[in-house]
């Protein structure tokens, strides 16, 4: 599957965009196709280095 990571913190350029294994659900859990995606704006703040508590990357 396509996603879109960050390994480094840093501004919009440290967005990567990269094949990723497809994950697999766990008992009780699905798996939903999505056809379309946005940026949480927590995530640009994050993304940016601004909230670093327990944040591991590559997110």
């Amino acid at each position: 599957m396509k996603a879109i990571r960050v390994h480094q913190f840093g501004g919009p350029e440290v967005m990567k965009f990269e094949d990723v294994p497809d994950p697999k659900p766990a008992a009780g859990q699905v798996l939903v196709r999505l056809r379309a995606i946005g940026v949480n704006p927590v995530d640009t703040y994050v993304r940016s280095g601004g909230y670093t508590v327990n944040i591991t990357l590559p997110r």
